[in-house]
């Protein structure tokens, strides 16, 4: 009966909810720009003024860059972390928004009402949504159905420098049973999903070098090494005919998906085709006998993300470059190795190297790639809690992208993480004209307080 009363006050306080994300919204919390170091302080004291609100012992914490916000509710039995971020990405190119990007408003679209401005879907509209579910709670019943406690970041949008210290030194605090993270999105417009894998990041930079200047192509051609030449004869030689990376034991650690997962994404009803029209192609360009959702989310990948070399400007000049550059991304999965496919990586390029050119790489990033333990029975409940709001099943799904913060709980604190969000392919995330949806946002709260009663 309590949650039945519970969803009840949510759906009355719904204007209220959404007065204050607006609020929230107007604060210019851009972590990247030291220009905006006051605003993001005023974002974090606006949280702990908040949570403090409804109960919470709240405080923030100083690091070397923009402060951390922890929170401790009291209740019984499970505990669960809640994270997310008051950051936000600068909003440039600025006169490609319709509205100001920190002049949030409830506007409507062909699709339905939206919420527009810069962080309301990432990532405070979806933190706001765990806060209005405990909101409710409280309002309703005096307390929370679990141990809740909450962690936010202001650095998350400019590489989280501070985030691994942070939660090395604080690590007992930040402990829980679970923790759960908002910063993904629905598994389709109308189907919620639960991130279960995270795939991992390895980048690098790698320049070939020739002559000692760059040289005349009509003199130098043909006896002289291009190393344009050699940079696109080794990264050509990264993929077979079939899209499979060739670098030695690259699969190593590649799981297969479990059939129980394998069935959740065939009902999803993704179609490749129509997802990549949406881009101007057509035909799926990764590995032969894959589906479309296999390559997006549990396959790993190597992509040339930028190339580069002699002469780029206005005109024609004939010459043979000195250099010639690339940068490179290795998306991970399963118990894939970061740093052997480094090491592969750069073997693979020697290699390919003449005696007449020099290799140098940079290394960017290094990231392990993260799963999680569906077994766990909290995920189950989740995923039954989310069924029960939107009226379809929810699906355990993959995510594409890199989300170091799920593995820095496992690593660090020891907490298996659930990643459940309410943000929708088009939000337009990092872009001009950021939006959420108004039903993103109203039965993201109604799901997270489903959510800690099925936990409690």
């Amino acid at each position: 009966m309590s949650l039945d009363q519970v969803l009840a006050h949510i759906d009355a306080d719904q204007e209220k909810a959404l007065s204050r994300l607006l609020e929230l919204l107007r604060i210019e919390s851009i972590s990247t720009d030291p220009a905006y170091k006051d605003a993001c302080d005023t974002a974090a004291d606006w949280l702990v003024t908040d949570l403090e609100s409804i109960g919470f012992e709240a405080s923030k914490r100083a690091t070397p860059g923009h402060p951390m916000v922890v929170a401790h509710g009291t209740g019984d039995g499970t505990h669960v972390m809640f994270y997310g971020h008051y950051d936000v990405q600068p909003v440039d190119p600025l006169d490609l928004w319709d509205t100001p990007p920190f002049e949030p408003l409830i506007a409507d679209t062909p699709n339905g009402r939206v919420i527009r401005g810069r962080g309301s879907s990432d990532d405070k509209g979806q933190l706001m949504t765990f806060i209005e579910a405990c909101r409710g709670w409280k309002a309703v019943t005096g307390k929370l159905p679990v141990k809740v406690s909450l962690f936010f970041e202001g650095e998350e949008e400019s590489g989280s420098p501070s985030l691994v210290p942070f939660m090395q030194e604080n690590a007992e605090e930040l402990k829980s049973d679970v923790t759960l993270i908002c910063d993904t999105g629905m598994a389709r417009p109308d189907t919620p999903g639960i991130v279960t894998m995270l795939r991992g990041l390895v980048g690098e930079a790698v320049t070939i070098s020739g002559p000692d200047r760059d040289l005349h192509s009509g003199m130098y051609g043909g006896i002289a090494m291009n190393p344009i030449r050699v940079l696109t004869k080794a990264l050509a030689a990264l993929h077979d005919d079939q899209g499979r990376v060739t670098l030695a034991d690259f699969y190593e650690g590649v799981p297969e998906l479990p059939e129980q997962v394998a069935k959740q994404w065939q009902a999803l009803g993704f179609d490749p085709q129509e997802f990549l029209e949406d881009v101007g192609l057509q035909q799926p360009a990764g590995e032969s006998g894959r589906s479309g959702l296999e390559q997006i989310w549990s396959r790993p990948t190597c992509d040339v993300n930028g190339i580069w070399g002699g002469y780029t400007g206005d005109g024609f000049k004939t010459v043979l470059p000195a250099q010639a550059h690339a940068k490179l991304s290795f998306r991970l999965v399963g118990q894939q190795n970061p740093q052997k496919i480094r090491d592969a990586f750069r073997a693979h390029m020697r290699a390919h190297l003449p005696a007449d050119c020099k290799i140098s790489f940079e290394d960017h990033s290094l990231s392990a790639a993260s799963s999680m333990e569906i077994d766990n029975p909290a995920f189950e409940k989740a995923r039954v809690a989310l069924s029960e709001e939107w009226e379809v099943e929810a699906a355990y799904v993959g995510c594409g992208g890199s989300i170091p913060i799920a593995g820095h709980f496992q690593e660090i604190v020891g907490s298996q993480s659930m990643l459940i969000g309410f943000a929708q392919d088009n939000d337009n995330i990092h872009s001009p004209n950021e939006k959420y949806d108004l039903r993103s946002f109203h039965k993201g709260v109604r799901s997270w307080a489903r959510i800690l009663a099925a936990l409690s």
